[in-house]
């Protein structure tokens, strides 16, 4: 997290300009200690219940990452075979992974169950499908969509009568009909009706609705919520009050476990609310370029390396950190790819000058994961700041990264 004391710009207590001087830029630099603020922000807001956290790897998957999630007690969310791979080579047991993929083959799945790790199917066909070939001997996860509204983006809002996601809260006969002709044994229910969810209330409704459905399961070890919790991007900006929830939430829970007739666990799977904030991405001025209306920054990234402004119309704070005390004035932040590549309209920052570094915030999550070699460009560093040392956790990729898997044939 970008901090500013006695006219230095910092991240865990390792001045930017050492970061950018040791790894140039762009460059991607991620803060242990605010990982574990949010973790704790969230096991505190949820200690009523039995609550355990997965983080949803998706968001940030470099192994030293998960390996500090694991190392502070989270389990692991996945969403593909690759990722459960990578869990596993980071040292999380099997049964601490859930494994929730969408619109993937039955052969994906039997390699999900080969490792021995939670399964969670999200449609009727391939749950008919493993009925038949596990029956009762592997218990799987079922994932129900409430037809709920809710997230900060169509892109995110998951849980809604239009999404790909899940199975249908309309389907229930259908799905009750599969699990019993195919003896399946279904340990949990889960839904996620999307990310930047602001109103407690509709996240509470989707609970109330998940509840009512857990007559027709009586085997059930946990409810899985997903996540979606939202962070502020925007200096003063709104965000989940996760205290709020917390309280409502474990109320409701603890209030049906009554009903249901015994405890079960309380599963999340927050990826962006554990790490946004944790991470900065830094670039470097190349160019001021006025036309007869827009001033320009342009600088040594693009879309190829945080797509989120462009693919979101996501909004992430950016700083001149080279020049904190001059005068304020207002740019448009683009990058060098041959696109449309905007990072930000009408940006103020104290003045930029090339060769200055801006960082943008809330770069934790989905940036480096989403990137891209995009005009063949190299990806970026990753630097992990772990009490107040900085580690190299990625190279920079290199032109032999890009040609690596390219096979030459006679074109004579």
């Amino acid at each position: 997290m970008l901090q500013f004391e006695n006219d230095v710009y910092h991240i865990g207590g390792v001045p930017i300009s050492q970061l950018c001087e040791k790894y140039d830029t762009p460059l991607y630099v991620y803060d242990t200690g605010v990982m574990e603020m949010k973790y704790q922000e969230l096991k505190t807001a949820f200690s009523g219940a039995n609550t355990r956290i997965k983080f949803a790897c998706k968001a940030l998957n470099n192994i030293n990452v998960l390996r500090f999630f694991k190392n502070i007690g989270a389990g692991l969310d996945t969403v593909s075979i690759q990722e459960v791979w990578v869990g596993l080579q980071a040292g999380f047991a099997p049964k601490d992974i859930i494994y929730t993929p969408n619109c993937v083959s039955m052969e994906e799945i039997d390699l999900a169950v080969k490792e021995g790790v939670q399964i969670n199917i999200d449609n009727i066909s391939i749950l008919e499908q493993f009925g038949h070939k596990y029956g009762n001997t592997v218990p799987v996860c079922v994932r129900i969509n409430p037809h709920v509204m809710a997230g900060g983006n169509i892109n995110i809002s998951t849980g809604h009568i239009d999404s790909k996601f899940g199975i249908s809260i309309y389907q229930m006969r259908h799905l009750e009909r599969v699990i019993k002709s195919e003896n399946i044994r279904v340990n949990g229910l889960h839904m996620h009706t999307g990310s930047d969810i602001l109103d407690v209330d509709v996240f509470l409704r989707a609970a109330e609705i998940l509840f009512e459905v857990t007559d027709h399961f009586p085997d059930l070890e946990f409810i899985d919520f997903g996540s979606g919790f939202k962070v502020p991007y925007k200096p003063d900006d709104y965000y989940t009050n996760i205290q709020e929830v917390g309280e409502k939430l474990t109320y409701s829970f603890k209030d049906f476990c009554k009903s249901y007739g015994r405890d079960l666990e309380l599963w999340f799977e927050p990826g962006k609310f554990l790490v946004s904030q944790s991470g900065t991405f830094l670039a470097k001025v190349n160019v001021i370029k006025q036309t007869t209306a827009t001033v320009f920054v342009g600088v040594d990234s693009g879309l190829n390396h945080l797509i989120r402004p462009m693919f979101y119309n996501s909004y992430h704070h950016m700083v001149n950190v080279s020049n904190p005390g001059g005068k304020p004035r207002i740019y448009t932040v683009v990058g060098y790819i041959c696109e449309t590549d905007t990072f930000g309209w009408d940006r103020k920052m104290s003045e930029v000058r090339e060769g200055d570094v801006i960082a943008f915030q809330n770069a934790g999550a989905y940036g480096f994961t989403m990137s891209s070699n995009y005009n063949s460009r190299f990806r970026p560093a990753e630097v992990l700041i772990h009490k107040g040392k900085d580690y190299l956790i990625r190279q920079r990729e290199t032109l032999d990264d890009l040609l690596r898997n390219q096979l030459e044939v006679p074109l004579d």
